[in-house]
């Protein structure tokens, strides 16, 4: 049978959004097997030659034929877009060009661009790191775009790739992106056929096919990974049919049966004993058919008036489900068997697993019989009772099983029935000669309703009985005796009954859905409003205050907002009226997951801590108070993510707000600093060079000077030399920070610029001890000595400033696995604690008020040199051992080994390898002009 549903009139106008949306938005085709060599780029290629056939306008964007002379055919009729070429280091890459295809898109509305191999990486200095991110804005444009992709580059599939064929892939597709797609076409070949294709080369060149034929192309290899292309394919699939189910009941108002098309499973649980055991047998199930499953809880009228007694197993029923793998949902319906139809009918779930019980009266059913009689095309299996404790439960405790917890009587609500229909019986008697029997029938019926709107099914049902048993006593004749003189009476008895009864059950479920639905309504309205009010909000302070009254007026809990800070340290926001344990803050905020009340993790603490996860990372946690000790049930604990969700969306945009707006004043400021440097700098430099040259006059001058004038002419001149070197700086930091410096690289040994470093900075080092600790084996590096050296320079001169006079300074390098590491400590004070890293921004000097002659820009220069290099620099304090103390500065320097050229003796080989050294590298805009030493 077919259930009218209600349809849902914010599902309705979700579903109108995103059709509009998806109206603008172009649409994706993605072409996906199981390995490279199955096709796909040739079926790409061939389904866009179709479709430029019947008008449609067509450019390949990208295209990787990897050499295969039957796909190169496929594309040579295709129009293609020219690629752009992006410098990296010392070579140029050929990459998609993103503007381009946008502005051909532009040109042609109906357009579609061919992007292939959808997972790859762009080159440094692309728009995006990831192709998938630019075909992303292809579509926003309205621009359809056709790619291909492997299943091991599935974000969710990457680590069981990586653990089938022992070889893992860096380069990956976001889950959603893929299940965003409009459509995927499986392109798949057998094994043995993708096997022989790779022996003939047309997947691979002969050495890389034997190769690849020894490794990843194993067949045991593409048996799992075909298996894993074609169930991720039917996991999209089946997703795709439950949303046509959806769509379809929306727009019919009904649930079609269910198609029994893929197999799962749906665990019936009830509020008694035997709720656990129909769970674990559940899972068992799923785990040994490799079934998805699911566990649903339906609150009833009765049930609500014994919530205290039933909620706490119900809960802990349900948690268990979760820990086992289930996808867990409470339900309020007024029958239980017609709301777990539904769930199964929407959910396209073909097996329910409940619960066998004993009926209690002869006319009652169980729940299997219920749902037998609701939907005859579900399976159902039967999980025997709990056991011996189960079966020996005294009737009062009925209640706990789970088929007659709906029948248990509320002798108030019967009583309460009883006395008002006798009422209602009392105060029409004396009116009996001046209303006809009709309008009599009609105040029962009138109290039918009013005991089921307040008492709910149960008094209605025994108020309709009493209703037709006082009527015939009291009104039809012969009065006061249960006879009847006319016949037709007995068919006034029946239609009243039948009529009593079913207005009472309409009624009392009316109100239980009226009930639930002011209860949906008020959760939605709160959401509502809190979402509204973060979405002002300026300051953490304000998210902390607005998140305290939803939780005051929902739940009646203290809370608190811990906010995490740039070290990733806990700070608690203003307003908290909860108690905060820092260490299980810490825990849940560290690891993502919730502890506390109600949890795995200290679950009987007085809070529950939930980590507030935004869309980037965690931003904190919330610690939440319940009244008096309380469980939070499920409907409760969803509604609590749901708004540390709302919390940490809104710290992420705050967090954002604030790091746009210091980007932009600091874009700002260094723009306006570098051109102050470099207009400062160049004026400069005239009148310091003539106060230099004037000075060295002085000192020539014939007949000598004075004494003391020749003193202040050499004071003069130093001056201006010092002057001269802070201006050199200025202007080499300007010129670092436009990108105007190209690096000259060649392999060079360390020693060689390490030495000429130190006898550059001789005369500043008079008097030091130097230590030279260079590594024996340490391999040539690529790199531009010149600059280098003054990385070099700048730190020696740093030492012979900040440390004693005669202590010693060290020099050190060692090579690891990929990288070479150069280090120089002192002796010193060491750097101030806690900006270690600050001394390396522009103007920032160890001390404020220093008598150190100088302007803080060496230690950037520094950086700005290795950075170009392709390395990083930092610095530390070394510390005493003994005492505690500093003991030192120690700047550490890395820098990529890379791969030296061969060297086999010939004069040619040496040649060249001297001309490629001898080749520059560009590390920003061109500029002939290196820096000068």
């Amino acid at each position: 049978m077919h259930d009218a549903i209600r349809p849902d009139p914010d599902a309705l106008l979700q579903q109108m959004h995103s059709e509009d949306a998806q109206a603008h938005r172009g649409r994706l085709k993605i072409f996906f097997g199981a390995c490279a060599g199955v096709g796909k780029t040739y079926a790409m290629l061939s389904a866009a030659r179709a479709a430029q056939a019947q008008g449609l306008p067509v450019i390949v964007g990208v295209v990787e034929t990897h050499g295969r002379t039957d796909t190169e055919a496929q594309a040579q009729t295709l129009q293609r877009l020219p690629l752009r070429q992006m410098p990296y280091r010392d070579r140029t890459l050929p990459e998609f060009d993103l503007d381009a295809a946008l502005a051909w898109g532009a040109q042609h509305p109906d357009g579609l661009v061919l992007l292939d191999e959808l997972a790859h990486s762009n080159a440094p200095g692309s728009r995006h790191p990831k192709r998938w991110q630019d075909a992303q804005e292809l579509l926003a444009s309205g621009i359809d775009v056709w790619s291909t992709m492997n299943v091991q580059h599935l974000e969710s599939l990457n680590d069981i790739v990586n653990g089938i064929t022992g070889i893992r892939v860096w380069e990956t597709v976001p889950d959603k992106f893929f299940d965003d797609a409009d459509e995927v076409v499986v392109v798949d070949l057998p094994p043995d056929e993708l096997l022989a294709r790779l022996k003939a080369g047309k997947v691979y060149l002969p050495q890389q096919a034997e190769r690849a034929a020894g490794h990843f192309f194993r067949k045991g290899n593409l048996l799992a990974l075909r298996e894993l292309a074609l169930r991720r394919t039917a996991d999209r699939v089946d997703d795709e049919m439950r949303a046509y189910r959806r769509a379809s009941a929306a727009r019919t108002a009904t649930f079609t049966p269910v198609w029994p098309n893929r197999e799962a499973l749906l665990a019936c649980v009830g509020p008694g004993e035997g709720g656990e055991k129909v769970v674990r047998s559940c899972a068992r199930l799923a785990a040994q058919l490799e079934l998805p499953w699911h566990a649903v809880h339906v609150e009833t009228p009765a049930l609500q008036k014994h919530s205290a007694t039933v909620q706490p197993r119900v809960e802990r029923t349900l948690k268990l489900a979760q820990e086992l793998g289930a996808s867990t949902y409470a339900l309020s319906a007024p029958e239980a068997a017609l709301a777990l139809v539904r769930h199964a009918r929407e959910h396209n779930l073909a097996r329910l697993v409940v619960g066998r019980s004993a009926k209690r009266w002869p006319w009652q059913s169980t729940m299997a019989e219920q749902i037998a009689q609701q939907a005859s095309d579900l399976d159902l299996l039967q999980v025997g009772d709990a056991g011996p404790s189960a079966r020996q439960r005294p009737a009062a405790a009925a209640l706990a099983s789970d088929d007659t917890a709906s029948h248990r009587w509320s002798w108030p609500g019967y009583i309460a029935a009883a006395l008002i229909c006798g009422v209602t019986a009392l105060l029409v008697t004396p009116l009996v000669e001046v209303l006809e029997l009709t309008n009599i029938v009609m105040l029962f019926l009138l109290v039918v309703v009013g005991v089921a709107l307040v008492y709910g099914r149960g008094p209605a049902v025994l108020a309709a009985f009493l209703g037709v048993a006082f009527f015939d006593f009291f009104f039809v004749p012969p009065r006061f005796n249960l006879a009847v003189s006319d016949a037709q009476y007995l068919v006034t008895f029946a239609v009243m009954l039948v009529v009593a009864l079913v207005v009472g059950q309409l009624t009392a479920g009316l109100k239980v859905q009226a009930e639930a639905a002011t209860r949906r309504e008020h959760r939605v309205r709160s959401l509502y409003d809190m979402a509204r009010d973060l979405s002002a909000a300026l300051l953490p302070e304000q998210v902390a205050e607005i998140g305290a009254r939803f939780l005051v007026g929902e739940f009646g809990a203290g809370s608190a907002l811990l906010a995490a800070d740039d070290d990733n340290h806990l700070q608690t926001l203003p307003g908290a009226t909860a108690p905060v344990d820092l260490g299980v803050a810490q825990w849940a905020f560290e690891r993502g997951e919730p502890a506390g009340r109600g949890t795995n993790t200290l679950p009987s603490g007085p809070t529950l801590v939930l980590p507030l996860k935004a869309p980037m990372r965690v931003r904190g946690v919330l610690v939440v108070a319940p009244p008096d000790g309380q469980a939070l049930g499920t409907e409760q604990r969803r509604l609590l993510e749901t708004c540390a969700s709302l919390l940490a969306i809104s710290l992420e945009r705050i967090h954002y707000i604030d790091v746009a707006q210091k980007s932009t004043v600091q874009i700002e400021s260094e723009r306006l600093r570098n051109s102050l440097l470099s207009a400062i700098s160049h004026d400069l430099r005239t009148p310091l060079a003539s106060l230099v040259g004037l000075a060295d006059t002085l000192g020539m001058l014939q007949p000598p000077l004075p004494a003391a004038q020749q003193g202040v002419a050499q004071a003069i001149g130093q001056s201006a030399q010092r002057m001269n070197a802070l201006v050199n700086n200025l202007l080499d930091m300007a010129r670092l920070e436009a990108g105007a410096v190209q690096l000259n690289k060649a392999w060079q040994p360390l020693e060689e610029t390490v030495g000429s470093a130190l006898a550059a900075v001789g005369p500043s080092l008079a008097g030091r001890p130097v230590q030279v600790q260079l590594a024996p084996d340490l391999p040539l590096l690529h790199l531009d000595a010149v600059l280098m050296e003054r990385v070099l320079v700048n730190l020696l001169e740093n030492a012979a400033k900040y440390t004693p006079p005669g202590s010693a300074i060290t020099i050190g390098a060692q090579a690891h696995s990929d990288t070479a590491a150069l280090t120089i400590t002192d002796q010193g004070p060491g750097l101030p604690r806690g900006r270690e890293e600050l001394l390396f921004e522009k103007f920032e000097r160890g001390s404020r008020e220093s008598a150190t002659p100088g302007v803080g820009l060496g230690l950037a220069i520094c950086r700005a040199i290795v950075q170009a290099h392709g390395g990083t620099i930092h610095g530390d304090t070394v510390m005493d051992a003994a005492g505690g103390l500093a003991a030192g500065a120690r700047f550490t320097i890395t820098l990529p080994l890379g791969t030296p050229p061969s060297d086999n003796g010939s004069d040619e080989t040496g040649a060249d390898d001297a001309a490629a050294q001898a080749e520059p590298t560009t590390a920003g805009a061109s500029d002939p002009a290196p820096l000068p030493h």
